[in-house]
Order: structure tokens, then C-alpha cells, then sequence
């Protein structure tokens, strides 16, 4: 006997709270995938797009950085559209993410075509600088010696200095695990920044929490834990953003609220993925254009 019209509706009714049963589950965590079911809704938000513009003048370089085990280092420094690589600008360093080097600021994020397209209406003009920090050494030393903060405090800042840029006060921009070094970085030395912004930072709370890798041990996190001590970023010209369904979501809002006066951002529709990166990459750089 063929079923009813009244069982078809009956199962359409139960598919449906089934299906709104799990998509509850899945938004309150209890079941994986709420990212994968956003961006499928189309709910993370647009990817931002790399402008197709000309940028300017990138200045490339290397030297033996005896901070990080005699390695040789890269750095890259794009210039603004228009002018010269000996102009005295301040300088923004960009601190890359996991599995990144000094390139990926350009190649992934293509941040000095951003700052080509915007830099006529900012303010103050910089020098966006980038260089190698190790694949995973999360911009903090490590127990082989390793030492991403003093590569960049005693080695890449005085050469550039030689250059002619400016370095007494710099401006921090960072993504993932260059987001949770450039507040690393500002919490232990404020008196040198005078801007930061992190994007979508990596940042956890507790140790059982750590991805692989990110520390030697729980006496390294410790160490280096950033919801430690927040004081020394009171009043320090700050932009923390990430995405509503990025991993890290939860323990950034948790360092933002531990902050005063809250820092400039929010938390917008995206995941911790390049398309969210790149759309929000505008605004941190006149950020810190505002406010170096």
C-alpha cells in the first residue's frame, strides 16, 4: 500500500527536527563541524580579495642571526607605492604564522599590495617589514635556544636602523602564531611599541589545549603564557580581531576581556583561513597607520 500524503508530512516534520536538532548540537559544540557547516551555509563570511594593484619598492636581505642557532635569516621590506628604500619611515614588522617565513606576508597575504591601494589616505606612511621567525617557534625562545625576540630586537631592528628606518617605536602587525607573538613581543616590551594588531592569534588558555609543538613543555607555556600578566598593554594603541568560528575564538575572547580599555576589533563571521585574513588585513594596516 503506497504511504499517505499524512506519512510523507509526518516524515518531513521529523527530518526536519532532526536536522535542526543536530544543527543546534552543532553550534553549541557538542558535536564536531561547526565550521565546516558554516562555511557550507556560507555563514563565515566573504574571502577578502588581494588588490590588483602595483606595489612598491620590496628590499630583500639575509644575515647569520646568532639568536637563532647561527641560521641563516631572511627579511623582506616593502615600501609604500613611489618611495625610496633609504626614506626614513617607521616600521610595522609583520610576524608570520605556522609553517611561515618571511615571504608569506606578501606571497600569502599580499600585504604590500594592500598598503599600495590604501596609503594615500593614511596618515602615516611605514615600511612593512617580515622576516624568517622558524616554522614553529612561536616568536618566543625555546629550549634548543632558539630565540625569535632577541633575533628581532637585537639583530633585524638595528640593521634596519643602518637603512635609515626608524625603529625606536614600531608598530606590530601579526596573523595565527604571529598574532600571539606580536602580543607576546608587546606585553614584555611595550616601551618599543607603539601599535599592534593581532589577527585570529593563537592563543590558548590551558596547556592540555596546546597543539604539538607550540611549546617545549607546560613549564615553557608557563613561561610564556600571555593571559599571565595583560597590564603591560593598559593603554597600548591595540587591535585584536578573529574569526566567530575560528578555533582560537573563545580563549581571545577571553585575553579581550581581560583588557583595559578593550582593544579596537571584534569578532566577525570567518574562520581561521586566509579569505578571512585578507579581508580583514585593510583595517589592521590603517590601524596601525592611525596609530604609530
Amino acid at each position: 500500500m503506497p504511504p499517505s500524503r499524512r506519512s510523507f508530512l509526518a516524515a518531513g516534520v521529523g527530518a526536519l527536527a532532526v536536522g535542526s536538532a543536530g544543527v543546534g548540537l552543532v553550534e553549541t559544540h557538542v558535536v564536531p563541524g561547526r565550521t565546516t557547516l558554516h562555511t557550507a551555509l556560507g555563514l563565515t563570511g566573504e574571502n577578502g580579495t588581494i588588490p590588483d594593484v602595483e606595489p612598491g619598492q620590496r628590499v630583500t636581505g639575509s644575515f647569520r642571526s646568532a639568536a637563532l642557532g647561527d641560521a641563516q635569516v631572511h627579511w623582506a621590506a616593502a615600501y609604500p607605492p613611489g618611495s625610496p628604500t633609504d626614506a626614513p619611515l617607521p616600521v610595522v614588522l609583520a610576524l608570520h604564522g605556522r609553517d611561515g617565513d618571511h615571504r608569506s606576508a606578501f606571497d600569502d597575504l599580499g600585504l604590500d599590495r594592500f598598503m599600495a591601494a590604501a596609503v594615500a589616505k593614511w596618515p602615516t606612511p611605514f615600511a612593512l617589514v617580515s622576516v624568517d621567525g622558524g616554522a614553529a617557534t612561536f616568536w618566543h625562545r625555546r629550549r634548543n635556544g632558539d630565540d625569535p625576540q632577541a633575533m628581532l630586537l637585537t639583530e633585524l631592528l638595528p640593521l634596519l636602523s643602518e637603512r635609515g628606518l626608524r625603529t625606536d617605536r614600531i608598530g606590530l602587525f601579526g596573523w595565527s602564531m604571529g598574532g600571539y607573538g606580536a602580543l607576546l613581543l608587546a606585553e614584555r616590551h611595550p616601551d618599543r611599541v607603539a601599535a599592534a594588531a593581532a589577527l585570529s592569534p593563537a592563543l590558548w588558555e590551558n596547556y592540555d589545549d596546546v597543539r604539538p609543538g607550540a611549546f617545549d613543555n607546560e613549564t615553557d607555556f608557563r613561561a610564556n603564557d600571555v593571559f599571565a600578566d595583560q597590564r603591560p598593554l593598559d593603554g597600548l594603541r591595540l587591535r585584536i580581531d578573529c574569526g566567530q568560528d575560528d578555533a582560537f575564538a573563545a580563549a581571545t575572547r577571553s585575553f579581550v576581556r581581560a583588557l583595559h580599555p578593550r582593544p579596537s576589533g571584534g569578532f566577525q563571521p570567518g574562520a581561521h583561513t586566509i579569505g578571512y585574513w585578507c579581508r580583514m588585513v585593510p583595517d589592521h594596516l590603517a590601524f596601525l597607520a592611525w596609530n604609530l
